[in-house]
Order: C-alpha cells, then structure tokens, then sequence
C-alpha cells in the first residue's frame, strides 16, 4: 500500500484546494520519505460542511447495525494492510519496528482494540425505561436516551498517532457521530491512510468520516475548534495547547475532551526490590520518552541512593538504538530537529540549577543522522526544579530522594498534572494503599500495566478532562435525553 498523500473530505480522496503539498520527514534518516497536502480553511471548511451534512440529514446516528457492519470492515481493511501500515507509521514517527508489533502501540494493538468497540456495541442500552413518577400531580414514565453528540473534531499528536487517532475515532464512529479528523503534521500518512481503506473497504457514507492534514495546525485547527457545527473537540496534546483550545471552544460552549500532559511518578518503597523496580526506570527510553504517561520521575529512599545509582547505570548502559528494524529495540530519535533541541535545553536547564548528571545528557556521538538524544538521568533533583515538573518529552529521567512515604506520596502529588504513577513495594497492600493517595488518573502496581481498550485512561488536574477508551472512552461522545410520557 502506497503512502497516501491526498485528504479524504466528503468520501472522496482529494488534493488540497490550493495545490500546495509538504515534505514528511523520517527522524532516523533526516529525509524525506514522501508528501502530504497541506491544507487551508477552504478545505477545513468542506470538511465541517461535510460531517454536518452527514450527521444532519443521513441515517448514520440511528442505525447501529450499519455502523457496526462498517467499523467491522474498517477493522478488516486495517488488518489486510497491517505490514504497510508497519512501516510507514516506523518511517514517519521514527519508532522502532518493536514497537509497531504485537508487544508495541503503535500499531497491531491499536487495531486489536477495535474488537472491544465491535463487542460493546451490539448490547448497548441506548435507551433506558426508568420507571413512573407523579410530579406535580401528573403522572409520566420517564425515558433516558443515549444519542450521539454530533459533529465531533479529533485532534492528534505524533508520538503514537495511530493508536490515538483510533481511540478517538472508532468511539466516535460507533456511538453515531461523524468526524473530522485534524491529524498531527508530524505524522500525517496515519491518518491519510485510514481516509483511504474507509473509501476503498468499508461502506461508510460520505462525510461522517473526514481527515484533515496542514504543515502549520493552528489556522484550520483554531477554525476546526471555534465552528459553530462542530459540536465535541477530542484533543490529545500539550497542557498549553488543550487551555487554548478549551478557551476556544468555550466561545460555542462545545463539549471537550481533553488529554494532555503528565509529569508522572514512580514510587519505589523502601521495601521495595531495588533491582525489579528499577528496570522499569527504562521506561524513559521508551520512544525516546515521547510518551504523557511515561514516569519521568523516580523517587527513591534516601537510605538508598548509593544502590539505586549503581543499578541505573547498569540498566541504562543495556540500552541499544539506532537501527529501528533491530529486534527488541524501544527507543528511536525524538521526532524532530526541534523537539531534539528542546529535550537538549531542558538538559541544560537541570545542570543550571544544580541536579547532577548521573549519564547521558547530549546528542549520540555514534550517530551521523536521526534525531537522538542520549538516554539521561539526572540525580540530587529537587521537585521544584524545572526538570521535575514540566514535562519534557524525551528520554530524561529525574531522580528525587525522599526520606519516608509521607514525604513520597507529598512529591508525587506536588505537581501540576496527574496522569499516571507507579508504585514498588514488597507488599502489595502497602502498595495498593498508596497508590489510592495518588492524584492521577492511572497507577500502575509492581509492575502491572493500566493500559487496555477495556480500561479507561485521562488525567486529574492539568492532565486533561475526561477519559478515553474504555465504557468512560465511549460515553464521552454521547449526549443524554431525558423523555417523559404522561400516562
């Protein structure tokens, strides 16, 4: 399957209004792998037109056995393209190949979680009888009814842009709404090529499914926000960009879903196994750290700073990259020139203000192109350093001493996100109990995993509004009618 560079805009795949087109960038290679359309409002616009012709005058909101029937296709037409689909979200995000299979999210899983919405579907009560009430001296039976929301805006980001732009989407799709699509311009081939198998697999009517690709977001992606037909903004991104598109939004009073930042903890108890819990500390390399919910702080004993030291410059020194077809490798280059830099001046920011480098801390010397940065730890970080609570999105690690649990759980939650932790301890119980204080929407425990289509993910504070996957992830784009009938 070619790389497909066109937009999908009232179900036909289409250049972009003005003819212009950008480059899509490898960040292992530093070239160009192909082109995209660039979009402009009079593009944006035929899509918004599009999903609100669909949603106002089709059927597609009321038919649920149709809807099932074409995300069953979708799903199919996925899996009849799963190792182009493989190589092409590689090439664009710069993720290594481990991560596109069955053990990585950006790709084979994603898809595998379309079976949850397939299964949720077909049992949904879309309308509850709950009971009679005299009121008033009139008697009614009362009726709520689960409608979709309507137009719905999706707004995505690079880092696994295939994985988000499906929770968004199918959820949306199935509970009847109709979409536009404003893909990350990093990233644009994972949307552009689910634009082309819904035309070429599946019977989705024209307009319910739009997708929408610019090399500079804000113009079409503040008029995507702001019209007045589009009726639910789902945005996954920086904490900046959600308060913007929130404060946009709020012009039209539109629902808004919001997945953003996270600054997230990793508790190791005193109790705790130093060397299996310290291996997950590795998670910072983990795409080149370009993960929300990746614990990019590390609190730690006091008494046993000396220990935790040793461990992670061992585990860290076991970290290979630089070939993302290599077997078992997680961690690639950022995703771009920039993004390098920025990780690079939040490095210099935490040397500023007195952490000590434990390892890493600049560009690879070994390597001649990519946009790699050297897996970096720092140690002696107090949490009101700017390392310690902005969130950097690359592969650095904080390492912040605490002197009891109080004082553990106090940092983990001195933040201002709460979008995932993670708890050591040799008892399950201390560790579940402290994880129960946590301020987040996600903790994992002695090494378990939050993340499943069938478990709701979203964040506490600036992390976000909402949760995506899950029952809570399908919810979010209905809307709630209440019908009484007087008897």
């Amino acid at each position: 399957m070619a790389a497909e560079s066109r937009l999908f805009i009232d179900g036909e795949l289409a250049t972009a209004a003005s003819g212009h087109v950008y480059a899509n960038i490898d960040p292992v290679t530093e070239g160009v792998i192909g082109e995209v359309a660039d979009a402009g409002p009079v593009d944006m616009d035929r899509a918004i037109a599009a999903a609100r012709r669909a949603f106002d005058t089709g059927t597609w909101s009321a038919d649920h056995e149709f809807r099932h029937h074409c995300i069953q296709q979708l799903r199919d037409g996925l899996l009849n393209h799963m190792d182009e689909l493989k190589q092409q979200i590689a090439a664009e995000t710069g993720s290594p190949m481990a991560l596109c299979g069955a053990q990585g999210p950006q790709c084979e899983i994603p898809i595998s979680f379309i079976d949850y919405t397939l299964q949720t579907l077909p049992g949904f009560n879309w309308c509850k009888d709950i009971g009679v009430a005299e009121i008033m001296g009139m008697k009614s039976r009362r009726y709520v009814q689960k409608e979709a929301v309507g137009v719905v805006a999706c707004i995505t980001p690079w880092n696994v842009p295939l994985q988000i732009n499906l929770a968004k989407c199918i959820p949306a799709l199935a509970a009847g709404c109709t979409v536009v699509l404003k893909a990350a311009p990093e990233t644009p081939w994972s949307a552009t090529l689910l634009g082309r198998i819904v035309k070429e697999s599946t019977d989705i009517p024209p307009g319910v499914f739009n997708v929408i690709t610019a090399q500079d977001p804000r113009e079409v992606g503040d008029q995507l926000v702001s019209d007045p037909r589009v009726d639910m903004v789902s945005f996954t991104g920086s904490t900046a960009v959600g308060k913007h598109i929130m404060a946009t939004a709020a012009q039209t009073v539109k629902k808004v879903f919001l997945e953003l930042g996270g600054k997230s903890a990793s508790l190791i108890l005193d109790d705790a196994n130093l060397e299996q819990s310290l291996l997950s500390a590795l998670g910072v390399c983990f795409h080149a750290g370009q993960g929300c919910a990746i614990q990019t702080r590390l609190l730690i004993p006091c008494s046993r700073q000396l220990e935790v030291e040793a461990l992670l410059k061992t585990y860290f020194g076991l970290i290979e990259y630089g070939d993302p077809q290599a077997a078992g490798q997680i961690m690639g280059p950022v995703i771009s020139a920039s993004q390098r830099e920025r990780v690079l001046s939040y490095i210099e920011k935490g040397k500023a203000e007195g952490a000590r480098l434990l390892l890493g801390g600049g560009v690879p010397a070994h390597m001649s192109s990519g946009y790699y940065i050297e897996p970096t730890v720092f140690v002696d970080v107090t949490n009101d350093m700017v390392i310690a609570r902005e969130e950097i999105f690359g592969p650095v690690l904080a390492v912040i001493a605490y002197k009891d649990e109080e004082e553990a759980v106090s940092i983990a939650n001195d933040s201002d996100f709460g979008l995932s932790a993670a708890v050591w301890s040799a008892s399950e119980g201390r560790a579940l109990a402290v994880a129960r204080r946590l301020r987040c929407g996600t903790v994992n425990v002695n090494g378990g995993n939050f993340y499943g289509a069938d478990a709701p993910f979203g964040g506490y504070k600036q992390s976000g509004l909402g949760r995506e996957m899950g029952p809570e992830g399908f919810a979010e784009y209905l809307e709630t009618k209440t019908i009484a009938v007087g008897v």
